[in-house]
């Protein structure tokens, strides 16, 4: 936190301005909402000035009053950002750090400095490095991954092929590209003959289990393909592995030191919930899944969870904040099936849940990315 200490003759210092960015273009519009009503709620107001700021789904930067409970996500209620609120443009020069509103037959009106954004972002357009990309070009701080790891992050293809190189045990898996699936749909699926149904159809650049099937028949296959090509025109399919999924949070350190790693969890599908897998549905709309955090594992698993946790940050260079989800398999082994760079945020969803279960609170986890982003420095790293 910055001090407050001051002289006289010296005006009092102002609190660091945080501008919270929500919304965006992709299919976790809602859920991103969901994410930003929970941080606004927690968000310490005390020391921080707060500037919310929407991405409707047409790409419009909108200033909101960001009300939680109108950005909340239920069964009953889909959030959205509407673009009928005044226009936002953010500082594009280097030498630049002020907000401006543009309401339509009025004068610019300056918002003030920002020190910080909080891109609470899911998906394309948003946790893909597109919208990092753009705050580096302006020396902006900003929380989380910079624009190759949120990238890298984003794309279960390319994610995969940087923990294979750098050593990380992965699940076996198919990539069929938008071009392999036009020039000849048949060949693509045959080259899923080689994994063991079920398999796990997911499109490769999306996230909140959006589009994700599982299939346990080669005669479902096209169908799953189709539904999550209509999130991604490049889709993954992944071997389906017997065991239990495990996760970790993981924290940036402070200056040199190596990434800290929460106690592991686990995501339990309840059978009332009527969940194959941890769907949407059971992430965001009913009590369809509980976590246990310590998972009830032997110590020896959960340790080396945290270490391919902790590798797995470390490889794709993340910053800030990442969730790495593993396998405990049937035979002992742990395999890593993914990272989120921007995980859900809501004070209900794995990330928070697994820091509170490790001493962490959802506000004071929040001041630390933020003070985290606030020390960063900008440029090359």
């Amino acid at each position: 936190m910055r001090s407050s200490a001051m002289t006289p003759d010296q005006p009092a210092a102002r609190k660091p301005r945080v501008a919270v960015v929500f919304g965006g273009r992709s299919s976790e519009h809602a859920v991103s909402c969901a994410t930003a009503a929970g941080v606004m709620r927690a968000i310490d107001r005390d020391a921080y000035d707060v500037v919310p700021i929407g991405i409707s789904r047409d790409g419009h930067w909108v200033l909101t009053d960001g009300d939680p409970d109108r950005l909340s996500l239920t069964s009953t209620s889909t959030p959205e950002v509407t673009a009928d609120g005044a226009g936002v443009v953010i500082p594009l020069a280097t030498t630049d750090r002020t907000l401006v509103a543009l309401e339509p037959r009025e004068v610019p009106k300056s918002l003030g400095e920002v020190d910080v954004v909080f891109p609470l972002l899911h998906g394309p357009f948003g946790e893909d490095g597109t919208i990092q990309g753009l705050f580096e070009m302006a020396d902006i701080r900003y929380v989380g991954s910079g624009v190759f790891a949120s990238a890298a992050g984003m794309d279960k293809h390319h994610m995969k092929v940087i923990f294979a190189g750098a050593g990380l045990p992965v699940g076996p898996y198919v990539v069929i590209t938008d071009a392999q699936w036009r020039r000849d749909p048949a060949a693509a699926m045959d080259a899923v003959a080689a994994l063991t149904y079920p398999v796990f159809v997911k499109p490769a650049r999306a996230g909140s289990s959006m589009g994700i099937s599982k299939v346990s028949t080669p005669e479902a296959l096209e169908g799953a393909i189709e539904i999550a090509r209509t999130h991604d025109l490049k889709v993954v399919v992944e071997q389906g592995i017997v065991g239990r999924e495990i996760e970790c949070a993981v924290l940036q350190g402070r200056g040199t030191d190596e990434p800290r790693v929460s106690h592991v969890g686990e995501i339990e599908v309840t059978a009332a919930g009527g969940h194959e897998f941890y769907d949407f549905e059971a992430k965001y709309l009913d009590d369809g899944a509980v976590l246990s955090c310590p998972a009830a594992v032997p110590d020896h698993v959960a340790a080396e969870v945290q270490r391919l946790a902790r590798a797995a940050f470390e490889a794709l260079g993340c910053e800030g904040l990442a969730r790495v989800d593993c396998f405990y398999t049937d035979t002992g082994d742990v395999v890593v099936n993914e990272i989120n760079t921007m995980p859900g945020f809501t004070p209900h969803s794995m990330y928070p849940q697994m820091w509170e279960a490790t001493g962490l609170p959802y506000r004071d986890l929040i001041d630390e990315l933020l003070q985290l982003a606030l020390t960063r420095p900008v440029g090359l790293r």
